[in-house]
């Protein structure tokens, strides 16, 4: 039983909170980062949000990345017993490695989420997420987390886990739709980590997490999930909105963000930090040939893809993001995690807010030829995405922000195709070559996987 410490301290709701036998008790930050999903299959949201006033803005310019972290995130988890010290020694260990801002031309920024120990932007949510469940995580009590992965999250998450004490994780990804490093990554953190190479879809994959969570039989192996279901991976994404803001920006400047999306978590984070009070002028959601978004936006009907569409941007290979669920809470809504609508939204403020734009291979391979050849600028599958939907959106007079979610050498094939060279690899690959293989099959079935987990070690 967690305590509260703090007078209104803010509590975490269900999005199913308000369905028939839905869940309606509030909860600290500590038990939603332990549960992951709500008791009634729901995702997790903050009751209320803190504000950012244009003075905490301005008194955040020239901050480092880990003392905006403290700053914006605080609020969030001060609850917790951790204690405000320790607090700024978690975010400074998490983020020790820089975060560039790479000109792309006039008014368009490049920020580069791809300097992590494991070359992804999800080792900014991972990192942090894992040093608080450490740090929360009651003595002698085991966890298990579970994460289904189409790429970069798995191995972030792995990685940020990997030694920790009490905690066993499993990588759930599709066998067929990650790259030849990706699969490489993710097969060879080891340690207290398994990765579950899955004959099928993410979305399957993803299917067969939630349905573990909502299992009784598993109750007693401590299940939580390190993916954007869980609010400690969504909070953290929020940051480097802040930061990229702080880096581009004059006082009270409204930006645009185009941000690469497949479960949406990313761009939520987008909209967390426009709510908290981050001048944005535009979010654009950037998907790939999975367009059940884009197509909502247009029609007002929701029809998720099943099965999802193998693209060359794999990380965004969704065609039900888990994540929409909390746009549809935010905006009026409910959406089942099936992906069947119980209330719609309000579409002319989801409209009027957000822009999402579908990016087919074709396109985002043109987008990575003429980004060198005409800047000498090196784009990755989903970044690509994301400078091109920007592009088709309309630019604005506004300056504009696009995501570059992974570093390009993890998609050695894409770019010797297209420019004829495969990048230098990061430092943070070499340290693969000496691990053993730690990966097993599973059968596309969620008996297979409850085995596997009942199953010691």
């Amino acid at each position: 039983m967690y305590i509260l410490s703090v007078v209104n301290a803010i509590r975490y709701i269900s999005t199913n909170r308000q369905r028939p036998g839905g869940d309606p008790a509030a909860v600290s930050f500590a038990e939603a980062l332990e549960r992951g999903l709500a008791p009634d299959g729901g995702l997790y949201l903050p009751e209320r949000l803190p504000r950012l006033t244009p003075d905490d803005l301005e008194r955040l310019r020239g901050a480092s990345y880990a003392e905006i972290a403290d700053y914006v995130l605080w609020p969030f988890v001060e609850d917790c017993g951790i204690g405000r010290a320790a607090f700024r020694s978690l975010c400074a260990d998490a983020y020790d490695f820089e975060v560039p801002l790479e000109a792309y031309e006039e008014g368009v920024w490049l920020l580069r989420l791809d300097r992590g120990p494991t070359a992804s932007f999800k080792d900014f949510a991972a990192r942090w997420m894992a040093r608080m469940m450490a740090a929360l995580r009651p003595p002698g009590r085991r966890r298990t987390v579970l994460v289904a992965t189409s790429g970069d999250t798995g191995s972030a998450v792995g990685e940020a886990f990997r030694g920790l004490e009490g905690f066993r994780v499993f990588l759930l990804y599709p066998a067929a739709e990650v790259s030849r490093i990706q699969k490489f990554q993710l097969d060879h953190i080891g340690d207290n980590v398994t990765a579950l190479s899955v004959d099928g879809t993410f979305d399957l994959c993803q299917s067969l997490v939630k349905e573990a969570f909502l299992d009784p039989r598993l109750a007693g192996h401590g299940l939580t999930s390190a993916n954007s279901i869980n609010i400690g991976r969504i909070l953290p994404q929020a940051v480097y909105y802040v930061y990229a803001w702080l880096r581009t920006a004059r006082a009270g400047e409204p930006v645009t963000f185009s941000v690469p999306s497949g479960n949406f978590g990313n761009s939520f984070g987008c909209e967390l930090a426009r709510r908290m009070g981050l001048p944005v002028a535009r979010l654009i959601l950037a998907v790939n040939a999975n367009d059940e978004f884009p197509r909502f936006l247009a029609t007002g009907r929701y029809e998720p893809l099943s099965p999802s569409r193998a693209c060359l941007s794999n990380a965004m290979n969704v065609g039900n993001p888990s994540n929409l669920a909390r746009y549809f809470d935010w905006y009026g809504g409910r959406l089942t995690r099936e992906g069947r609508v119980e209330r719609a939204p309000d579409l002319d403020a989801m409209r009027a807010r957000l822009e999402s734009v579908s990016v087919d291979d074709a396109a985002t391979v043109e987008r990575i030829r003429r980004a060198w050849h005409e800047r000498g600028v090196l784009l990755e599958p989903h970044g690509a995405v994301g400078v091109e939907a920007l592009e088709r959106a309309g630019r604005g007079r506004e300056v504009a922000i696009c995501l570059e979610t992974a570093h390009p050498a993890k998609f050695p094939e894409v770019m010797e195709r297209e420019l004829g060279f495969a990048p230098l690899q990061p430092p943070s690959f070499e340290r693969l070559g000496g691990r053993t293989a730690a990966v097993e099959p599973l059968a596309p079935d969620y008996e297979a996987l409850h085995r596997r987990l009942a199953r010691e070690p």
